[in-house]
């Protein structure tokens, strides 16, 4: 199922753009770290069973997704590939988090 998810590939997609943006050294491990956090939470939220579980990690994944959205733009970055990755990954996890839960 992992595999098979829009918002984790997205996450994917994101990370990987992270890593080919140019920054100071006191940013590079903030967004490393952060970047990566997204789909590590977002394949633990997956693996949670109650929908009060999973949205908890989904949370958490949009608060690092918020975190590379500031490096990038302490590193004036906006205009980057990354920025526009991380903008449609918010709108996705924005609507796994308020997706309504499964009966």
């Amino acid at each position: 199922m992992l595999q098979n998810s829009r918002t984790f590939k997205m996450s994917v997609t994101l990370y990987r753009e992270c890593l080919k943006v140019r920054l100071p050294n006191h940013l590079r491990d903030q967004m490393d770290r952060a970047s990566s956090s997204i789909s590590l939470n977002i394949a633990e939220g997956y693996g949670k069973s109650t929908y009060r579980d999973q949205r908890k990690f989904f949370h958490i994944a949009m608060g690092s997704l918020r975190e590379v959205q500031s490096v990038l733009i302490l590193a004036e970055a906006e205009s980057t590939l990354a920025y526009t990755h991380a903008d449609q990954l918010g709108g996705s996890l924005y609507r796994l988090i308020h997706a309504k839960p499964a009966p």
